[in-house]
């Protein structure tokens, strides 16, 4: 078997696994490079989307979200149960089983599409070169006639929080928990940390986040992160904003919590510390000397608009590159280098993106936030629309959050649409899909929406934007 290729892929996350196989739908040669290892010993592609975040957190979230609400939801619905227990060694099992399809999935389909995935570290060399090295140690160069750089990010550790994997631990760590812990502190109310300690809160863990920032979540639409601040204390979170962690250290089975606010230093004993502070990307034995590929302050592989390196035929996608670390934000990056590689049109709109935190209720948005809007001194205006006037959302008993839409007062483009309630997740889709066509805010209204349904919402915070809201009241 010829080691040329047409396409080398280093990284078969969820940037690199798509750009392989669009590379490989493409009638190209593609060999996609991989170096995860689980806790266990086993290599797996997927990255951390399918192993270590978005996957097996979302089926911890809808595990624990059932839990609580079989607890405290059920009966209202006229079920009666007896006591509820939690198995949480089922809902682990349950999590890995999810983790291993998936993950499975991904060598199906890089057979059906002509991929060769292998397992080690890829490194580039000069010339459009790769080394693999494999886990017995043994060396293979690979020669393409272009490279894509697909290498990920890692969680961000801090140097006053030493990680021992046990007390002090990552967000990987924090899925894989085989007890509650009584009492969890989390550094950083972010998506992930917020994720994370819903999950935990829902199973009965006290939890506490402690944020640095003196607002919470500032990347979201302001309403909505208010509306977001006063559920997240409803149910329980105890999110301290202000709090800088100035240390921790493990004593005996617990960690003691050193930090500080606006009323001075304060300390916090916890049997478990999850550090999430973001993440950073990950490049360590990427890059050989010589390679042309350069790196920005901050550690990203530097790319153009269309993901070209500084490198000839040299490409980089997802976390390791500027923009949102977002999975869908690789994938897509990872489709259009793979079809301008081979000759094709392709482009990427980084305008809208949506982002989504999955905690109960859901967050989602696209687009710019009010905020953004008003600094830009474009004239706006604005609509909103509770899912407490959600027939669908009352039959659900999920009438929490609500829709809103901020459209441009000259030509009516909407400019961002934000979503705090069920489903926000799923609902984001049409908004994005507006968005895309550059959608006015008449589309929205004049497009017909079946009732009783969830996306109504979007529909009625269209024509609240104008004050023709029919189900809600206008202001």
């Amino acid at each position: 078997m010829s080691d040329s290729y047409d396409v080398v892929v280093i990284g078969a996350g969820p940037a690199g696994y798509p750009a392989a196989i669009r590379a490989g739908q493409n009638k190209l040669k593609v060999a996609c490079v991989d170096e995860w290892k689980n806790f266990d010993g086993s290599y797996a592609f997927g990255g951390t989307c399918l192993n270590a975040g978005c996957i097996p957190s979302k089926a911890l979230l809808e595990s624990s979200e059932l839990y609580q609400r079989a607890k405290d939801e059920f009966s209202v619905h006229g079920i009666k149960l007896g006591g509820v227990e939690l198995d949480l060694a089922a809902m682990q099992r349950r999590r890995a089983s999810i983790v291993k399809t998936m993950t499975g999935g991904i060598t199906a389909l890089f057979k059906a599409n002509g991929v060769l995935g292998i397992q080690g570290h890829g490194r580039l060399l000069p010339g459009n070169k790769v080394l693999v090295t494999g886990a017995d140690g043994a060396e293979k160069p690979l020669q393409a006639k272009h490279v894509i750089l697909a290498s990920g990010s890692v969680p961000v550790r801090l140097r006053t929080v030493p990680h021992d994997g046990k007390h002090i631990v990552d967000s990987w760590n924090a899925l894989e928990f085989d007890a509650v812990p009584a009492r969890l502190g989390v550094i950083g109310a972010g998506v992930i940390g917020l994720e994370l300690g819903s999950v935990w809160r829902r199973l009965g863990s006290e939890v506490t986040i402690l944020e640095a920032l003196e607002q919470l979540l500032p990347i979201v639409d302001q309403s909505i992160a208010k509306e977001a601040q006063r559920h997240f204390k409803q149910q329980g979170l105890n999110i301290k904003l202000g709090a800088t962690v100035s240390s921790a250290a493990v004593n005996g089975a617990a960690v003691d919590v050193v930090y500080t606010d606006a009323q001075g230093e304060h300390g916090l004993q916890v049997d478990k510390l999850v550090v999430a502070v973001g993440r950073r990307p990950f490049t360590e034995g990427l890059l050989a000397g010589g390679t042309g590929v350069e790196l920005d302050q901050r550690g990203f592989i530097q790319v153009d608009e269309q993901c070209r390196t500084n490198a000839p035929n040299v490409w980089a996608i997802g976390d390791a590159v500027r923009g949102p670390m977002l999975a869908h934000k690789g994938k897509e990056e990872g489709l259009m280098v793979a079809d301008l590689i081979a000759g094709h049109f392709a482009e990427m709109n980084y305008k809208v993106i949506p982002s989504v935190i999955y905690t109960a209720p859901e967050i989602a948005w696209v687009g710019q936030t009010e905020e953004q809007v008003k600094t830009s001194g474009r004239p706006y205006k604005a609509g909103s629309f509770p899912f407490s006037a959600s027939g669908r959302a009352r039959a659900m008993e999920a009438a929490q959050g609500l829709a809103k839409i901020v459209s441009a007062k000259d030509d009516d483009e909407v400019l961002g649409i934000h979503i705090i309630g069920p489903m926000a997740g799923e609902l984001i889709a049409e908004a994005v899909l507006a968005m895309e066509y550059s959608a006015s805010t008449e589309d929205i209204q004049r497009t017909i929406h079946a009732h009783p349904t969830l996306s109504e919402a979007i529909h009625e915070a269209a024509l609240a934007v104008d004050k023709k809201s029919i189900d809600g009241i206008n202001r």
